[in-house]
């Protein structure tokens, strides 16, 4: 037979709306205290949607070589690269002198890209003059730029990958990279999301496809999953990067293990008049991959955006898929806190169930105040929730479709 490596997370970097680094995420989801406010990155006095949960007081500078010239980078890849830095310290690799084995893949999910960059270039074709276009823009626009920064950074034995999914991305390249190492392909990799998609262009957009809630008044309370009263999510940014390791190797070594990446399924809608049809399939796939059924797992991390249809959607297949467990499973989702940061929306979740084995505390929805009868499992509103939770099962849902769900367990002996 041929051996199936087991897959586990050693090290974890986090740049969110609600806080940088993993004990202010942490602190705020617990406290359902949410990062979203008024639109600062630029002017948004003239949009519908004047909101958006924003990495704050982050200077690239702080996380990456002047030499490199940060500030000519997309915001995305700056959020990429410093969560990664994060993660090694994390990890208890040494920065200044990484000796990772050959090959060790990079694999970073991006759903929006460079959008900031190339505003600004269009910016300067149309409003200066095609002359005025930094040489640097070509390369700091294109997909690929985060992994292939964080590749220079570890060397010749780096190969780096871009993955494209929509809100699934980031969730995407992490099993991507999982699925390296369980076959042994590699040993360590580095994986995870980002997304910076606060522009005028993105935001217009947005708001226009009704992706964007207008609760201009109150934007810590614009983002309410589940709740009656939900008009529509609320886009943030942010980045979310782990260090995944074959477990012999980690155990080796002496990492500290949060947790085990055991399954993992994609599906797309099989039909569009039939939204969200496609993460039925995932959910029950995830758990055949990882040889668990429904009785098995403690806790779910819902997508659960804030909006009025794909919340409903969301409850109802998980009712659809674990039966008559549905409702004895804590069902979370802590977008109310982190609004929706696209790719890097499945690490947050990823995280938050890491920090909830470590702790056995459950992050609760935040702004819940109204029961929808349409959303009626045990969401765990407001407040935080002690309990053991051995396995969780993480859902992602995005634009055009797409659905991924993630089975993660505390490391048990074999």
């Amino acid at each position: 037979m041929i051996k199936r490596n087991r897959v586990v997370v050693t090290g974890i970097g986090v740049l969110a709306p609600n806080g940088t680094g993993l004990t202010a995420f942490w602190e705020s989801l617990c406290q359902g205290r949410s990062g979203v406010g008024p639109i600062t990155l630029f002017d948004a006095s003239a949009f519908r949607s004047r909101i958006a949960g924003e990495v704050k007081g982050f200077d690239p500078v702080d996380y990456i070589d002047p030499e490199m010239k940060p500030r000519r980078m997309a915001r995305h890849t700056q959020l990429a690269y410093a969560a990664t830095m994060m993660a090694l310290k994390d990890a208890d690799l040494n920065l200044e002198n990484l000796e990772l084995p050959s090959p060790t893949p990079v694999v970073i999910g991006v759903s929006t890209s460079a959008l900031d960059v190339i505003e600004r270039v269009f910016h300067d074709v149309t409003e200066r003059s095609p002359d005025r276009v930094s040489p640097t823009a070509l390369g700091a626009s294109k997909p690929q730029a985060a992994a292939n920064l964080i590749a220079d950074k570890l060397g010749s034995c780096a190969n780096a990958a871009t993955i494209s999914s929509a809100c699934p991305s980031g969730l995407d390249a992490i099993a991507i990279a999982a699925e390296m190492i369980r076959s042994g392909e590699a040993e360590i990799a580095i994986a995870g999301g980002a997304d910076a998609p606060i522009t005028p262009l993105a935001m217009a957009s947005f708001t226009a496809t009704g992706l964007s809630s207008l609760r201009n008044a109150e934007p810590e309370k614009a983002s309410r999953p589940f709740d009656l009263t939900r008009d529509s999510g609320v886009i943030s940014e942010g980045a979310g990067v782990f260090v995944i390791e074959n477990l012999e190797r980690a155990e080796a070594r002496g990492a500290r293990v949060y947790l085990e990446i055991s399954g993992y399924a994609s599906q797309r809608d099989f039909d569009p008049a039939q939204p969200a049809s496609g993460l039925e399939h995932s959910m029950q796939l995830a758990l055949a991959n990882a040889s668990r059924c429904p009785g098995h797992v403690d806790y779910i991390s819902a997508y659960g955006p804030g909006h009025p249809f794909l919340d409903a959607m969301e409850t109802k297949i998980i009712k659809r898929v674990f039966g008559k467990h549905a409702w004895s499973i804590p069902v979370s989702s802590i977008k109310g806190v982190t609004g929706n940061p696209l790719a890097a929306g499945g690490p947050f979740q990823l995280i938050a169930c890491a920090l909830t084995m470590r702790d056995n505390l459950i992050s609760p929805t935040a702004n819940y105040e109204t029961a929808d009868p349409a959303c009626d499992l045990d969401i765990v509103p407001n407040h935080a929730r002690r309990g053991v939770v051995d396995c969780a099962l993480i859902n992602v849902r995005g634009l055009g479709g797409s659905a991924s769900t993630l089975v993660v367990e505390r490391v048990r002996p074999e």
